[in-house]
């Protein structure tokens, strides 16, 4: 490792610091304070996708399998979300938001915008586009 490395000026150690302020930010502007940022991320994917499986879902939200069935049951113990199994295949749990996570998700999505906003509030309209296009490129491509 060279003499002048820096870890607070790497790339994983920036990407930590810049996610964690974000999280602050959701946190503190949220409309719903015990909805954490990741569980709006699976209520709005889901409000997004429909009725998908635990599988789709997390992989729609950059989840791991385990942590998201974690929050899936969370949001289910909370009456946000309803599982039933696949039709096709038993084997498959299916996610579909329920009326109280329809309308949790139309509650905290004007808050959700805003928070986006916030978190980006020290760049200009072009640093906003640049950021979001180069962290699309690092996570693959991927915007999703």
């Amino acid at each position: 490792m060279p003499a002048d490395y820096d870890v607070q000026q790497q790339i994983g150690h920036l990407l930590r610091k810049a996610y964690q302020r974000h999280l602050a930010i959701f946190s503190q502007n949220i409309a719903d304070p015990q909805l954490t940022a990741v569980q709006f991320a699976v209520l709005s994917a889901s409000r997004r996708m429909g009725p998908s499986s635990m599988s789709d879902l997390g992989k729609a939200t950059a989840i791991d399998a385990a942590t998201a069935r974690g929050i899936i049951e969370r949001l289910r113990a909370r009456g946000l979300i309803a599982l039933r199994t696949d039709a096709s295949d038993r084997r498959k749990t299916v996610v579909e938001l329920t009326e109280a996570g329809v309308q949790r998700v139309a509650e905290a999505t004007p808050s959700a915008a805003r928070i986006s906003e916030l978190t980006m509030a020290e760049l200009t309209a072009v640093e906003r586009v640049a950021v979001l296009f180069l962290l699309r490129k690092l996570a693959g491509g991927d915007a999703g």
